[in-house]
């Protein structure tokens, strides 16, 4: 039963994530590149959040719900939205003063 749950549970959200646009954004020397990304309104994006750095970051969204550990060398998944258009900051939460970035979402 476990078994065919997990595997309806997978049909259902596979096609979900593949439908999701992907942006890619890298971390290295605690910056973001690129520092914005513009991304449409109303719907939900995959952010794909490449930490090049040796160190671990998190991934925090300044004025939407976003929060993701990366450690060094890594890659992750975050997802975003959907978002009404406008200005959305995020930050990297252990290095403060140079990992910022900006949603521009329209």
């Amino acid at each position: 039963m476990g078994k065919m749950f997990a595997a309806v549970t997978l049909g259902i959200a596979i096609p979900f994530l593949a439908m999701a646009s992907t942006y890619e954004v890298n971390i290295k020397d605690h910056r973001f590149d690129p520092t914005t990304l513009t991304i449409p309104a109303g719907e939900r994006v995959k952010l794909m959040v490449n930490n090049l750095d040796p160190t671990v970051e998190e991934f925090e969204g300044e004025n939407f719900d976003v929060e993701k550990i990366i450690p060094g060398k890594s890659k992750a998944a975050v997802f975003v939205g959907p978002l009404e258009p406008g200005e959305y900051e995020f930050i990297g939460e252990f290095h403060r003063d140079t990992a910022k970035g900006k949603l521009i979402v329209e």
